[in-house]
């Protein structure tokens, strides 16, 4: 039987920083209150993980736990219809695992673990089913307490340069998928993550250390874009990512063969980066012929792309050439596109075209530099230096910005 709390009680409780929320007045009985409790916990589970907990000793024994809990509720029909109103994860519609057959109804939670070969830690003082425990309390208080980053001078530029990148589409910010699944060794020393609508770096992690459930962690010193920083723990920050909807991992410049002769199997193609020589008879094209090149992005067949050349002002109302290639794989083409043509913006050709109406049109594709400069650029991006350069027409050459 449940010990009832008194007033003494709560205020200890409150002196060791255990929060108690008071139970609504539902008229329901303390068996119901005590079921929708325990599914509550289980749906809690769900949307961190995004499944239902699983058998197995492999498991962490609280979700051993909630699928023996879940198994129970399921076999009871007077428990789905108590909880089918509740049920928007739609947990009910299984059917009890063979693994939970023989457990009986009436167990409790320290029975269900003694039960699963795991020995209580903490005795029952009652039944605290609405209290927040210490570590998530620790958790929430890790990623909201955050203090002056005395020397944030030195970081800011990491920050600037990688927002000029997702602009420009050399690194792309990822939602976390969690079917997909994400590890705290997927946070490394470097990275960076949108976390709380903040762009976060993680600047530092200490050696590892055991946490109490057995599995490994660390502290980190994460700085923020906003001149913040905390130190937290890295299982801290992989939940805080989960439970945020709006929580992203930034990619590295350099992630998966951006361009490569052939793809990895879980590549996907997005498209191929071309460079033209055009065969116009135009005196400008002439004098300069080996110095003019068209560059763009295709999703396409390049051969396709330019099919009807001579009728379009966009290739010089002539046939072209292709000079060379290269693959895309895993970024937006447009935004890489757009990178290209603004790195080389100086050397622009300003030539005017009519077209086949005879109107007047000035193509913004056709550019007075050399190849090898082009095979440099595309070195760039592959290494994510790219956005920290502009080519210099005076010298034929990248220069730093």
């Amino acid at each position: 039987m449940a010990r009832q709390f008194t007033d003494e009680d709560d205020a200890l409780l409150q002196e060791l920083g255990v929060e108690v929320e008071a139970k609504p007045s539902s008229g329901r009985s303390a068996r119901d209150e005590r079921i929708i409790a325990g599914f509550e916990d289980i749906q809690r589970f769900v949307e961190t993980h995004g499944r239902a907990p699983q058998h197995g000793e492999g498991r962490d024994i609280f979700e051993r736990l909630y699928a023996v809990r879940l198994d129970r509720l399921r076999a009871q029909e007077d428990c789905r219809a108590l909880l089918a109103p509740l049920d928007h994860q739609k947990l009910l519609e299984g059917s009890p695992l063979p693994s939970s057959a023989t457990v009986p109804d009436d167990l409790d939670d320290d029975a269900l673990l003694t039960l699963l070969g795991v020995e209580a830690e903490v005795p029952d003082i009652g039944e605290l089913r609405h209290v927040r425990s210490v570590a998530e309390k620790r958790e929430a208080e890790e990623i909201a307490n955050r203090q002056k980053c005395e020397d944030f001078a030195d970081f800011k530029p990491l920050f600037e340069r990688v927002k000029r990148e997702l602009k420009d589409g050399v690194r792309t910010a990822l939602l976390f998928r969690k079917d997909a699944g994400f590890l705290k060794a997927d946070i490394t020393q470097g990275s960076f993550v949108i976390l709380g609508g903040q762009m976060a770096y993680v600047a530092e992690i200490g050696d590892p250390i055991r946490a109490p459930n057995g599995e490994f962690d660390a502290r980190m010193r994460v700085i923020y874009d906003n001149g913040t920083e905390s130190n937290l723990l890295l299982r801290s920050l992989q939940r805080a990512l989960y439970k945020d909807e709006a929580g992203r991992r930034i990619s590295e410049p350099s992630a998966g063969p951006l361009f490569a002769d052939t793809a990895e199997p879980e590549d996907l193609e997005s498209g191929t980066i071309y460079v033209l020589r055009s065969k116009s008879d135009h005196p400008t094209v002439s004098a300069s012929r080996e110095l003019i090149h068209k560059i763009g992005v295709t999703g396409g067949a390049v051969e396709r792309r330019f099919a009807n050349a001579r009728l379009e002002p966009t290739f010089l109302m002539a046939d072209v050439e292709v000079v060379t290639t290269y693959k895309l794989f895993n970024i937006n083409r447009v935004k890489l596109e757009n990178l290209i043509h603004k790195v080389f913006g100086p050397a622009r050709l300003n030539i005017e075209i009519m077209d086949r109406f005879g109107q007047p049109v000035t193509p913004r594709e056709w550019f007075l530099v050399p190849l090898f400069v082009i095979d440099e650029a595309v070195e760039r991006i592959k290494d994510g230096t790219i956005t920290d350069f502009v080519y210099d027409p005076a010298a034929a050459a990248l220069k730093h910005r």
